[in-house]
């Protein structure tokens, strides 16, 4: 059994937790922004291609008290570094320290590296390490002197799909939006309507949700050269990825924008996503927008942040409440920093969640009765 960790945006633990134990995995410790977790070998690339609001997947190698250098190195140097580096691998090292005494972030990572060349040496009998093969990136994370030691499966984040290869302004992170999509609870035969679309990120994870769409299915990651991973389980997670699709969803994705190269590029991200047929964007202003029973509305208004000045952005705030008309039948999901928002939309939420957009500190304010 390996230990994984897998961090995620502060607010979606308990969305990511559901993901990891219907995936199988065992003895979850969840903590702010992170849960880890036991699995075996084969875990590593089904997580990565299966997890919707995972940001990556982490092997956690061990965690000991490190109040100096010399507890640091000897801490990394008992680590069985070797079950996953080879002789010719490349192992470059990063990370950071929160309240500790260790607190020099080039200090750490040349006691790291020192630690790791020790004890790879000592294994495979050599004293220079050329690093031509594969990258295993080793992660250090030290708070309040309790150094954990990683090694990163996924490359590039997993909030990189595949799919969104150009973007607006301000675009919603696929991880982030893949988290309130679950909390909306859209299902195989939901219509969901962004009437502020942008570059189609909610319809386009909600065509994933529906569908069962794996959201890594379309891309590599980096441990898929380690050696230490047969391609075998590569393939066969791939092929379960495959397999669990359900091409005949009835789902419908419907965006509007009132910027006429935001739809253009949600409709083309969508061809890009595998799901043209199943997401539709169509240029309109929110002043527009008519409510239809039965659809689940999600959307990111401009924050008066990047997009908009504050005041423009309250005004798109009370428009929105007189032609929003959330219900039981109609619900909406809304993620916005404003903490007037309740306010200049007209109605309290039924319930809010603390979510975090990047640095920026949100509420998803949902409406369901």
């Amino acid at each position: 059994m390996i230990r994984f960790c897998c961090p995620c945006h502060f607010g979606l633990e308990s969305v990511l937790s559901f993901e990891i134990k219907k995936l199988g995995g065992e003895n979850l410790a969840v903590t702010d922004g992170r849960v880890s977790f036991d699995g075996e070998l084969s875990m590593l690339p089904r997580a990565n291609i299966f997890l919707y609001t995972a940001e990556r997947v982490l092997i956690e190698l061990g965690s000991f008290r490190a109040e100096s250098f010399e507890e640091l190195f000897q801490g990394v140097k008992s680590l069985p570094l070797e079950d996953f580096i080879g002789k010719h691998d490349r192992f470059p090292v990063k990370g950071h320290s929160i309240k500790s005494r260790l607190h020099s972030i080039p200090d750490c990572q040349s006691i790291v590296k020192k630690a790791a060349v020790t004890r790879l040496s000592s294994v495979y009998g050599i004293s220079r390490f050329e690093e031509t093969g594969a990258s295993l990136q080793i992660s250090f994370n030290i708070l309040k002197d309790i150094a954990t030691i990683y090694l990163d499966t996924t490359g590039e984040g997993l909030h990189k799909r595949g799919y969104r290869r150009d973007s607006n302004a301000a675009p919603i992170k696929e991880t982030l939006a893949a988290g309130i999509i679950d909390l909306a609870r859209v299902r195989a035969d939901s219509v969901v309507c962004d009437p502020m679309c942008g570059s189609g990120t909610f319809l386009i994870e909600s065509a994933y949700r529906a569908m069962k769409i794996a959201p890594g299915s379309r891309r590599r990651f980096v441990s898929e050269s380690w050696d230490s991973v047969p391609k075998s389980l590569w393939s066969s997670a791939r092929t379960e990825a495959k397999d669990g699709e359900l091409r005949n969803s009835s789902f419908k994705g419907i965006g509007y924008d009132i910027d006429a190269a935001s739809v253009a590029l949600t409709n083309k991200n969508a061809g890009y996503a595998g799901v043209p047929g199943f997401v539709h964007a169509k240029r309109a202003d929110i002043s527009d927008f008519k409510q239809t029973p039965g659809v689940i509305t999600i959307c990111n208004p401009p924050y008066g942040e990047r997009l908009l000045d504050i005041k423009q952005a309250e005004e798109l705030y009370k428009r929105m409440g007189m032609v929003l008309s959330p219900s039981s039948d109609s619900p909406l999901y809304v993620i916005s920093p404003h903490e007037e928002f309740e306010t200049l939309f007209g109605r309290k939420a039924d319930r809010k969640r603390k979510l975090y957009n990047g640095m920026l500190k949100c509420q998803l304010y949902m409406y369901f009765r």
